[in-house]
């Protein structure tokens, strides 16, 4: 919660409210919510909320913000890929790489973000909008060189940048490895359309910054806007 792109989370829910434009009460699903800020202020604001997450201390941590600010939000302990919930969702968010993008090593990285669409689609009611924000892959592109391919840096047949955990936390071991892809538009939009998408909008994402605007070559993350035409099957 120190990291500079959790700082402008009432903006982000302004954003993401007006964007969904959903009734009170309306259940929104939050796909890797991490430590909950969007939920617990989706919550406050009135609006039903289940928090999915894979990392259980980070529900923990939410599950600490929703007792501060005396909210209730349904938090689901589970995989992306694998979550299971009751009710179908008015909505759904996908926000920051919580979920989508990242990959462990052995992880096929088109096969795995599929099948985290196809769940957020089981999850829905057809008609109910879908706003994920995914890693740009031009600015990989653009950022990368050759010889960061061959040095195993950077995968550009799949635009998957590895790392070590120590890159982004000074203080972790270096001998665990991060994997995350990035994406191009138009392998966004065919993503979401073979799990029951249609694709709205695409603007810039990185967090703090959303606007409606187009998409900037160097900016950190793009934003895809779509809603559930159909069920996957």
């Amino acid at each position: 919660m120190e990291e500079s792109f959790t700082k402008n989370t009432k903006y982000e829910v302004d954003f993401i409210e007006e964007e969904l434009n959903l009734k009170k009460g309306s259940l929104i699903l939050d796909v890797g919510c991490g430590t909950g800020r969007h939920s617990v202020e989706l919550a406050k604001r009135g609006y039903r909320v289940i928090g999915v997450d894979i990392s259980e201390n980070m529900l923990n941590e939410a599950k600490k913000a929703c007792q501060r600010e005396r909210v209730s939000v349904e938090f689901v302990h589970a995989d992306a890929v694998e979550f299971k919930i009751k009710e179908p969702c008015d909505a759904c968010i996908c926000l920051c790489e919580g979920a989508f993008g990242l990959l462990s090593m052995e992880e096929d990285p088109f096969e795995r973000d599929l099948r985290i669409l196809q769940n957020v689609n089981t999850s829905l009611k057809k008609g109910s909008k879908f706003i994920l924000t995914a890693l740009n892959g031009l600015r990989m592109i653009r950022m990368y060189t050759d010889e960061d391919v061959k040095a195993g840096r950077f995968d550009h047949l799949t635009i998957t940048e590895i790392h070590t955990l120590a890159d982004l936390l000074p203080d972790a071991p270096e001998e665990v490895l991060v994997k995350e892809k990035g994406f191009v538009a138009s392998e966004l939009v065919q993503l979401l359309k073979m799990a029951g998408f249609s694709v709205k909008h695409i603007w810039g994402g990185t967090a703090g910054m959303w606007k409606r605007e187009p998409l900037r070559m160097d900016e950190m993350e793009l934003m895809v806007v779509s809603t559930k035409v159909q069920d996957c099957f």
